[in-house]
């Protein structure tokens, strides 16, 4: 029997023409290789580590709460576009989340996990929710009010601040391969050792930031290559999950080291031995890079478009079956009225749910 046809029907429709594919895969990198989700996932992997038991306890929280509760996988509801896209454009579709306990709401009714978003939204509101989901405090962001516009990840915060009112874990993010990157690694790693220290775990936005890293129609800025070294140095600095946008496309070191440069270190095997063009195998290149799975990876959801559903029904489908722990989809949910945003949120969440959706 086609692994389409046991797959939830809803699923296996926002997939389309793409189904079979998706769902028939088999991943270049053995499966066997990896820490893979599941309701153990922390005694496997988490236990034996320098995590104190604060930081293995709200690991749990996170882990232990939503419609994904108990099952390894993670549905994250991520909302900092106020600062790092300007409020008026990340809320002018939706008014209503001008007002961040809105955001909060979403998280809770759509089943999530957890909620990442600012210093601002949960201070404004952490008493109310603080008990009720499992608290993200992003500490640092790109503001866009300097001319011209600079892109720069700064602190908004203190990690003590974010202790206080009442969160699980901090969330950071770095850019990758910009001038900024050795300052930010820096701030980060101190950051999160802080945080581990005060009983948080961590969550890594492993971006990446250079106008080299296009060339011709080619972005490399979602390569699996170079995403998956990203993944590789946040969990270096004790990132206990990692959140990276989808690979699209592979060759960034090859593309880099082309006309006479030269650009950091590879092995070709990186493209035939560890990877092919498909999107789980890309997909598991970045998991492989995050310790093998030790740290779950996270992918992003990406903007809001005209196929919402179905686009972030397929990244959830890529990322699990990649061997990945979840979803962080944010535009998407809260770019539409709130019963829609918890709609998409459930279909995301239903493939973790599905145990036809198999790792490939």
């Amino acid at each position: 029997m086609s692994p389409t046809a046991t797959v939830n029907g809803t699923t296996a429709g926002y997939l389309g023409s793409e189904a079979e594919s998706l769902l028939s895969f088999k991943a270049k990198v053995d499966r066997k290789l990896l820490h893979l989700p599941g309701p153990d996932f922390l005694e496997r992997t988490w236990c034996g580590s320098d995590r104190n038991p604060q930081v293995l306890r709200n690991l749990q929280a996170m882990h232990g709460h939503g419609r994904l509760a108990n099952t390894g996988y993670m549905s994250i509801l991520p909302v900092d576009q106020g600062i790092e896209h300007s409020a008026g454009a990340s809320f002018a579709k939706n008014p209503a989340y001008f007002d961040g306990e809105n955001i909060v709401k979403l998280a809770i009714e759509g089943g999530c996990n957890a909620v990442a978003t600012t210093f601002g939204v949960l201070g404004t509101v952490s008493r109310k929710y603080a008990h009720r989901i499992p608290f993200i405090v992003k500490v640092n962001h790109n503001e866009l009010l300097t001319v011209p516009n600079k892109f720069d990840q700064i602190l908004f915060g203190t990690i003590d601040e974010a202790w206080n009112l009442g969160a699980a874990a901090i969330g950071a993010t770095i850019y990758f391969g910009s001038e900024e990157s050795g300052r930010q690694i820096s701030e980060v790693a101190s950051a999160f050792a802080y945080a581990h220290e005060r009983g948080m775990a961590t969550v890594l936005w492993c971006y990446l930031r250079n106008n080299a890293f296009k060339t011709g129609s080619k972005d490399f800025h979602v390569s699996a290559d170079l995403t998956g070294q990203a993944n590789h140095l946040g969990v270096t600095i004790q990132a206990d999950i990692i959140k990276q946008k989808l690979p699209e496309l592979n060759g960034g070191y090859e593309a880099l080291n082309m006309g006479g440069s030269s650009y950091g270190k590879f092995d070709k095997r990186i493209y035939t031995d560890l990877c092919t063009d498909h999107p789980i195998d890309l997909c598991r290149y970045q998991v492989l890079n995050c310790y093998s799975g030790r740290a779950g990876l996270i992918n992003s959801g990406g903007a809001s478009g005209a196929n919402d559903f179905a686009d972030a029904v397929r990244t959830a489908v890529i990322n699990k079956r990649a061997g990945g722990t979840g979803l962080i989809s944010g535009r998407k949910a809260f770019q539409r009225p709130m019963a829609e945003g918890v709609k998409l949120l459930n279909a995301i969440q239903d493939v973790y749910l599905d145990p036809a959706v198999t790792v490939a």
